[in-house]
């Protein structure tokens, strides 16, 4: 089974997500190694994508520091001394194989918002239609804790999720995920193919905190998501020098999450899920509640008993039950003072208490997630 799900894995991918994390980038000719293995990649003629951390542990060791700052405007600026010295590195690399590098950075607000959303996913695929190297980082010398990504784990796994990249592989310090044995790490776990509640209790935290951000718990959140999308997620070590040859090979390395279902989440189930940010909530009685998460429905107005926040048609809205418990997200059909007027009507109704014909749905069901 392993050997079949390690070929199948790398058999359906052509877009590859790489993301490296800053501690293997603390010696900078790591660099090198890293980008000759992506080189190989891109030989085989797959869409190759790299999530780099290392800018502020670059400015780190260009201001002689030795423990990451906690203050946001120190990091701020040991990320923007860092960031210009570690695409230089990059596109040196990576012009002695015959390509370009190019920097994005982001914000967690430029995959939230659906325009700034589309304008990336736009760049990246006209760097790789003109075989250059796309490089993401989080924009650490604005971000503040609203605009975070939290860590470039969970930046790799959105930006395959935007990409729909089928593969996306992070480089750590380690060589997979282990099982635990009396509160020790025991065996490395080859393949996940159920992301279950006993998995994730084996992930560890970070064992250096004064160079870097993660560990292996934000890496299982990061598998979470990709496996959700309907792609795999592959940990591996990055201090393997031929690590991203072994995996396109298939071979037995790194422990490799499977995803939840055969069939890949559709672009617009995919922007709901992961992107887009609720502008109000929508509160549905019990009755409702069962229909949406058990039966497949539409949201429709006899089922509401409320509104939170301001919304207009089209927006994104949370759908929460009677305890306030979010149980769905869907784009509404009406703005919040329509559904107002709306609460606990038939959807006969709706032309005489609005005035015009709208949809019989206040969320359908193919513009609905559940959470």
């Amino acid at each position: 089974m392993n050997i079949s799900s390690r070929q199948k894995a790398v058999k359906k991918a052509s877009n590859i997500v790489v993301k490296v994390g800053t501690r293997l980038l603390t010696d900078s000719s790591r660099i090198g190694i890293l980008v000759s293995q992506i080189a190989k990649l891109r030989e085989k003629k797959y869409n190759v994508l790299l999530v780099s951390s290392g800018a502020v542990g670059l400015g780190m060791k260009t201001l002689g520091k030795t423990v990451r700052p906690k203050k946001l405007s120190e990091v701020q600026a040991l990320a923007a001394v860092g960031q210009s010295k570690l695409m230089s590195l990059y596109e040196a690399e990576c012009r002695k194989f015959g390509f370009h590098a190019a920097q994005l950075l982001l914000t967690a607000a430029d995959i939230q918002d659906r325009e700034r959303h589309l304008n990336v996913l736009n760049c990246i695929y006209s760097l790789w239609n003109e075989n250059i190297l796309p490089i993401i980082n989080e924009n650490d010398s604005v971000s503040v804790d609203e605009l975070k990504f939290g860590d470039n784990d969970m930046l790799a796994a959105l930006i395959a999720t935007m990409t729909r990249s089928e593969l996306t592989i992070l480089l750590t310090m380690v060589d997979g995920l282990y099982s635990l044995k009396d509160g020790k790490l025991d065996k490395r776990i080859s393949v996940v193919s159920n992301l279950s509640d006993e998995i994730k209790r084996m992930a560890t935290g970070t064992d250096d905190s004064a160079m870097s951000v993660g560990g292996m718990a934000s890496k299982l959140r990061a598998a979470e998501t990709v496996t959700r999308a309907g792609e795999h997620l592959w940990i591996a070590d990055g201090k393997d020098p031929e690590v991203l040859v072994k995996i396109i090979n298939s071979e037995d390395v790194g422990t490799l999450f499977m995803p939840v279902s055969e069939k890949q989440m559709d672009s617009k189930k995919r922007w709901l899920t992961f992107f887009s940010k609720p502008s109000g909530r929508i509160i549905v009685d019990d009755g409702a509640a069962k229909a949406l998460s058990q039966k497949g429905k539409s949201l429709l107005p006899s089922g509401i008993t409320g509104t939170e926040g301001g919304f207009k048609r089209g927006d994104t809205v949370g759908i929460c039950d009677e305890s306030g418990t979010i149980i769905a997200k869907g784009l509404s059909n009406y703005g919040d003072k329509e559904v107002g007027k709306l609460l606990g009507r038939k959807s006969s109704e709706i032309r005489v208490i609005l005035g015009y014909d709208g949809d019989e749905e206040i969320v359908h069901r193919n513009n609905l997630v559940l959470c």
